[in-house]
């Protein structure tokens, strides 16, 4: 089934939907929240979790892509329960792929800060556009998505070494082009 007749189901808020969103995403959402957590109960309760974000999300919105939809309430719902479950607790995949982004990136966790973030965002999405398509693939694997580095360099054919490698390059390139935005770093 294709994503628009899914999309369809939940607007007749059928529950058929929900089961075609499970064997099309399932694998796809499991692996974003074992990525996250590290752990597979939590993780298959986060999958149940994305199942009913998107029962609630859709209607009204109607996503242009289902795919980036369900992995971004899966990836949310994820670090939430991460945060929740690690709080004040340090050393997960989760803290490592932020702190690699230290370098570049100021993360603030202050409300004052939430304008600013929205901002760094759309800088982050332009920053992606002017990334080859296997340099965005491995930065979206590590930071959106929390794959490890032997993941990635298995999915893009290079060595893990060649993956940390472009990584600390691609940080780099970051870097400069956010200061070129007049962005601190």
């Amino acid at each position: 089934m294709n994503d628009t007749e899914i999309i369809e189901l939940f607007f007749e808020r059928s529950e058929k939907a929900i089961s075609e969103l499970s064997s099309k995403y399932g694998g796809i959402v499991l692996k974003i929240a074992e990525n996250v957590l590290h752990n597979r109960q939590d993780a298959e309760e986060c999958v149940n979790d994305t199942y009913l974000g998107v029962w609630n999300a859709i209607p009204p919105q109607r996503p242009n892509s289902l795919t980036a939809f369900v992995c971004r309430i899966a990836r949310n719902i994820s670090i939430n329960r991460y945060k929740r479950d690690s709080f004040r607790k340090r050393g997960g995949v989760y803290d490592v792929c932020f702190d690699e982004l230290q370098e570049c990136i100021r993360l603030n966790e202050t409300v004052e800060s939430l304008y600013a973030e929205k901002e760094l965002s759309e800088l982050i999405d332009e920053f992606l556009d002017t990334l080859d398509k296997k340099n965005r693939m491995i930065f979206v694997r590590r930071y959106y998505y929390m794959d490890t580095f032997g993941d990635i360099a298995l999915a893009a054919g290079m060595s893990e070494g060649s993956v940390r490698t472009r990584l600390t390059r691609i940080r780099g390139k970051l870097k400069k082009f956010l200061e070129s935005r007049g962005v601190s770093v």
